[in-house]
């Protein structure tokens, strides 16, 4: 028990530094030398990366971000097809690791999402984790992933402001995933990360009230999104 559980632990913590690789950070320092949390809205994301760096930058910071998300959930679907880990598994008395491993996925996706928005290699700051949390569901079910995805594209495309497209985006998950009869892990994780991601937006959903949040393509003093 004490070994499967180490492992357990081992993949999480894992998980958590791969969704706190500081991408905006660093690609911020390596083209221009500058500390991106310090200028735009002081997010890694790769929205401030678009407004501060330009177009280029920024999509190689979304994809990256993304695929953070999809690795920690690829770990875990790897870790748990290997032989030794099945052994472990009845060592610890559990009778099928395919009734784990949703858990344990979940449990990734949440901690990838946590590294990106509180890296610790930034002091426990960062983004505000829309892009690691489509890769995690890309990682988890794909087609809630693209749902998400499209959901988020209809709205920016209606609004063109990406922190209303986020949030709506986050709080469709769990909808989808019941819709689609995945996990209650699955559904749990929907549920947790669209209120961390809504929490994560709180002043530009104070913006969106007053009417101050700026669409894409606007020059901003404050944060918009991730």
């Amino acid at each position: 028990m004490g070994v499967w559980l180490s492992l357990n632990a081992a993949l999480l913590i894992a998980a958590y530094l791969l969704g706190s690789i500081p991408t905006g950070y660093a690609l911020g320092k390596w083209m221009l030398g500058i500390d991106i949390r310090e200028v735009g809205s002081g997010s890694t994301g790769a929205t401030n990366v678009l407004r501060t760096l330009g177009k280029g930058p920024g999509l190689a910071v979304l994809l990256v971000d993304v695929l953070k998300g999809v690795s920690a959930i690829a770990l875990i679907r790897y870790i748990y097809s290997l032989e030794f880990t099945s052994q472990l598994a009845i060592g610890a008395h559990l009778e099928n690791t395919a009734t784990v491993i949703p858990w344990m996925a979940t449990l990734a996706g949440l901690f990838a999402v946590l590294g990106h928005s509180k890296s610790i290699w930034l002091g426990f700051t960062g983004g505000k984790s829309v892009a690691t949390s489509l890769g995690v569901l890309l990682g988890l079910y794909w087609p809630v992933g693209l749902g998400t995805f499209g959901i988020f594209g209809i709205v920016f495309a209606l609004s063109r402001i990406v922190s209303l497209s986020s949030i709506v985006g986050s709080i469709s998950v769990s909808g989808l995933m019941f819709a689609l009869h995945q996990p209650l892990a699955y559904v749990l994780f929907g549920l947790a990360g669209g209120v961390f991601v809504i929490v994560r937006h709180r002043s530009n959903i104070q913006r969106l009230l007053n009417g101050t949040e700026p669409k894409i393509g606007q020059k901003l003093e404050t944060a918009a999104s991730d």
